[in-house]
């Protein structure tokens, strides 16, 4: 017989086989026990979690002689062509293949009327659904919806978003979500001893944490480090062959952060570049391995979790873990990420490496707020932490051994003056520190400008007393006209010298009030005296 590789060889056959979707496979076995058959179905979710595969198996329930039954029998002529992809009844479509509309109209619709040829139902099976045209899914949306009564549809694809809406209303959708690595772990652990491999535990929990949640993945990734290593797999042989990053290095680097040794950072991460693993692939797995420290920080009876430690590395792990606190964690694990989106863009991805271990080193050092809040307050404080200047200042006695004074009260109902800006306004003359009563004119010019002065003010005071609203005087250089108020807060027509206070203005420049300009009446055309012709005599 060929070989066949284990992701085909030990493809799910039944309903009980597939692993980690319960809620969908109980769904799909009630509804066959209880003959309420959809026309449609969507199957999404990632890659590699069973979503052809289910399909296959409901086409067996559907199709098998002793049907429709839940419990396929494997052994008819109908479930063993279907397992094979040989059934003329059970048609299998790509959907990135036949994209277009023609195609699909040659294919899927001028094929429906037909009757099956053996099975019971005629089923077509589209295998990334998502990748048809908009034409192709309009096309297919009256046969969906009222298709005749021996024809069901079954879609699987891998981006639900992008299968409209109108085919997800005339379907029933079910979402397959990503497998635990638990779960992955021993189903690797069962092939292993049906094929006679021996294989640590370690080595599949990390052959299972590189399918990343898919099933196929895995047993791909299982089947690439048995033809490296034969029969007998270790951990040592999986990260070679998949050239993950092992866990000893970066416990070593934690180990080597917790004890703030910064000088181990550059060995560490040469130790990592001359390995070959790939850099973005090392931080990820230490912004994993943070992640995991906080939850033992947490919950340390989480330990025994699989997911979190092996057998090998729990009691390590849990003592790491005793030595960094939470917000130490969540701080690297921010750091962490950030250098992993530096990295994939970068030049240099060595450095950025460095850098982000420095970083983390650094972020040791760093008091935690409650501990300043303690010193503040008196508490004990952290040895080599100095004491603060403001609390040393408050807590020394004063040398004179007198009160200040207190201030005093105004007395109630007095107004008080309202604090006017002395700032010079931008491009005016630096106003003087001499008063105006002690300069002696020198000239007419004096005389003539201290007059005008006073006609000014004049007007300022004029124009104070019409509006109701305190006004604040303005520069000397500045003639500006009294301003009508926005929202009518202020209603003054008299020009001065004078500013707004207190307005909101819409913007810096200053609001004049315009008068209203109305248009000219013309005459009427017919009205209008026409221009009287010169006369060739007057003209000359």
């Amino acid at each position: 017989m060929a070989f066949q590789v284990l992701a085909r060889k030990w493809r799910p056959q039944r309903f009980e086989d597939v692993i980690g979707q319960r809620g969908v496979t109980q769904t799909l076995r009630n509804a066959i026990g209880a003959s309420r058959i959809a026309q449609s179905f969507v199957f999404s979710g990632p890659r590699g979690v069973g979503k052809t595969t289910t399909a296959r198996i409901l086409a067996r329930a559907l199709n098998c002689e002793q049907g429709p039954t839940a419990d396929p029998c494997g052994v008819c002529a109908a479930c063993t062509e279907i397992a094979d992809g040989r059934d003329m009844d059970v048609i299998e479509i790509d959907a990135a293949t036949n994209t277009q509309v023609d195609k699909v109209r040659a294919v899927i619709i001028d094929g429906l009327g037909i009757a099956p040829v053996r099975d019971r139902y005629k089923i077509f099976i589209i295998d990334e659904v998502h990748r048809l045209s908009a034409q192709s899914f309009d096309a297919l949306l009256k046969s969906i919806e009222e298709p005749p009564p021996h024809v069901i549809f079954m879609m699987a694809t891998t981006e639900i978003e992008k299968v409209p809406a109108t085919i997800q209303s005339r379907s029933q959708v079910f979402e397959l979500k990503t497998i635990g690595l638990k779960q992955i772990a021993d189903q690797l652990r069962r092939i292993a001893d049906a094929e006679g491999i021996a294989a640590g535990e370690d080595a599949l929990m990390l052959i299972a944490r590189a399918g990343d949640g898919s099933m196929r993945d895995a047993q791909s990734a299982f089947d690439q480090v048995i033809g490296f290593a034969g029969t007998t797999i270790t951990a040592e042989d999986v990260a070679a062959v998949l050239g993950l990053v092992r866990r000893d290095l970066l416990i070593e680097i934690a180990s080597a952060v917790a004890s703030e040794n910064a000088a181990a950072m550059f060995d560490l991460a040469a130790r990592a570049v001359e390995s070959g693993y790939d850099l973005r692939l090392v931080v990820r797995e230490l912004a994993r391995l943070t992640r995991d420290l906080l939850v033992l920080s947490i919950d340390p009876s989480r330990v025994s979790d699989p997911e979190i430690a092996a057998d090998a590395e729990r009691q390590s792990l849990l003592d790491l873990s005793r030595r960094f606190s939470g917000e130490d964690l969540m701080r690297a694990f921010d750091v962490l990420t950030k250098a992993e989106y530096e990295i994939r863009g970068s030049m240099q991805p060595r450095y950025h490496l460095e850098m982000a271990l420095l970083r983390w080193v650094h972020l040791r050092k760093l008091t935690p707020l409650a501990d300043l809040i303690k010193q503040v307050e008196g508490g004990p404080r952290p040895a080599g932490v100095p004491a603060p200047a403001r609390a040393a200042a408050a807590a020394a006695p004063s040398s004179s051994g007198a009160r200040p004074a207190a201030r005093r009260k105004p007395p109630a109902g007095s107004r008080q003056p309202e604090a006017v800006s002395r700032k010079p306004r931008p491009g005016s003359r630096k106003p003087s520190l001499t008063p105006r009563s002690s300069r002696r004119p020198s000239s007419r010019k004096c005389a003539s400008r201290r007059s005008s002065f006073t006609a000014r003010s004049s007007r300022r005071r004029s124009a104070s007393s019409c509006s109701p609203t305190r006004l604040r005087s303005t520069s000397r250089r500045s003639t500006r006209p009294c301003v009508s108020s926005w929202k009518g807060r202020v209603r003054c027509s008299s020009r001065s010298r004078a500013s707004w206070r207190g307005a909101r203005w819409p913007f810096a420049a200053p609001m004049v009030r315009l008068r209203r300009l109305r248009p000219r009446k013309r005459a009427p055309a017919e009205r209008r005296p026409r221009p009287r012709p010169r006369s060739i005599a007057a003209r000359n």
